[in-house]
């Protein structure tokens, strides 16, 4: 059950009219997240904690605990499996439950801290969205290579962008961009297929190198709106983690985690390996100024060469909390 259910309703949509998009989004790395912890978080609109039990498990709630409303990142302790509140003591387990209130001799049925239901994957701990409070109903893939020890340690950086979380997706898919944008030489043809709350998209590319031509391709697999696995092929093996987390319903965190094959058992350094990185990255950075000043049009004027950008609002729209199938709990 989700935090919202009987609660707040979702946030209302921002300067672009879209509202937070349902589904599963990143929320901490996993290796940030030490046994014994917490963090403070601000998603959805929403105060939240993100911590781990002595255990290990991760566990995401809403902040402020249900008793008199203190926020439980601001002197709360995870006590074993129980996160402490600093007001009066009361402990809450990982699905939220009021586990013990240390003066009182019954817990009233209602002592429930609002809980988001977590998984990780892929090096990050994922909580689900949906403010009517329905059960995911997909799930995040696991990624061969981020738990493969043939694969680099991860690179990591990290963006809070004043834009709509569709916006950036829409980006991938819009062909010409990359020409008038990013400077590059052709504008690549994407295909793109799509299977419930999975799409994939797949762009061949010619790459010049002093031997002359190397082919190569771009693929990439979302899983919904939060979390994409890129992989670049051609030069050197690039794979790429990324997740867009909505901050609320106006800016989205944006994390990217690169991954490339191991040489000799050790990380790749400089070369055309950290070349790769470095592009990507730049033209993350030249894509940011255009997104915080732009506007999100309903019915934008395409042409045939933009590339699969209305199939991709259809996509998408699934995500949307009145379209989302009930029935899919």
């Amino acid at each position: 059950m989700s935090a919202a259910a009987g609660r707040t309703a979702a946030a209302a949509p921002g300067r672009s009219g879209l509202p937070i998009l349902n589904g599963w989004y990143a929320v901490a790395v996993s290796e940030a997240l030490a046994p014994g912890t917490l963090e403070r978080l601000h998603y959805f609109g929403r105060e939240l904690v993100a911590f781990r039990t002595e255990g290990g498990e991760a566990a995401v709630l809403d902040a402020y605990c249900p008793h008199l409303g203190a926020h439980l990142g601001h002197g709360g302790r995870v006590e074993g499996e129980w996160l402490r509140c600093p007001f009066h003591g009361w402990a809450f387990d990982v699905q939220g439950a009021c586990a013990e209130i240390p003066y009182a001799k019954r817990i009233p049925p209602n002592a429930r801290a609002g809980r988001y239901p977590t998984v990780e994957r892929n090096g990050f701990v994922f909580a689900w969205w949906d403010p009517s409070g329905r059960a995911p109903w997909y799930e995040i893939p696991e990624i061969a290579e981020a738990t493969d020890p043939g694969w680099s340690t991860p690179d990591r950086y990290e963006w809070d962008i004043r834009a709509h979380g569709q916006e950036l997706a829409e980006n991938g898919v819009d062909s010409a961009h990359f020409k008038y944008v990013h400077g590059t030489r052709n504008v690549p043809a994407t295909e793109a297929e799509e299977d419930g709350p999975y799409r994939r998209a797949f762009s061949p590319i010619r790459m010049k190198t002093p031997r002359g031509e190397v082919e190569g391709g771009i693929e990439s697999r979302q899983a919904g709106m939060g979390f994409a696995a890129t992989r670049f092929t051609g030069i050197c093996e690039t794979l790429e983690l990324a997740t867009t987390t909505p901050i609320d319903a106006d800016r989205v965190h944006v994390r990217y985690a690169f991954l490339q094959p191991r040489v000799d058992g050790q990380d790749p350094v400089g070369g055309a390996a950290a070349a790769i990185i470095r592009d990507i990255v730049k033209q993350m950075n030249e894509d940011v100024p255009i997104w915080e000043n732009k506007a999100y049009l309903e019915r934008p004027a395409l042409c045939d060469g933009d590339g699969p950008i209305a199939g991709l609002r259809r996509w998408a729209l699934q995500f949307h909390p009145a379209e989302t199938p009930a029935s899919r709990t």
